[in-house]
């Protein structure tokens, strides 16, 4: 696992290339030359949580604005018919 260190300078110019570098492991972003920050990717914090990913479930259940809604979707009737290989 790689730390890798952009200064608040560089983390604005490319936000990019740090979240690339957070793909190998932490990444510190210093203010004045001393750690203030620290970009993980979602995998790595999770891990360090004790969380597990969530399920679609999850995420759609927080979306807001979804509260209250019903959602229904139309049964389907397929009928199944053998396969005619003449």
């Amino acid at each position: 696992m790689a730390i890798h260190t952009f200064s608040s300078r560089d983390f604005t110019r490319d936000v990019s290339a740090a979240k690339r570098a957070a793909v190998d492991g932490p990444v510190f972003i210093t203010d004045r030359g001393r750690p203030a920050f620290a970009l993980l990717n979602i995998d790595d914090y999770h891990r360090m949580t004790g969380q597990q990913t969530p399920s679609l479930l999850e995420l759609m259940e927080g979306i807001p604005g979804g509260e209250g809604m019903d959602f229904e979707p139309p049964k389907l009737h397929i009928q199944i018919q053998p396969a005619s290989l003449d």
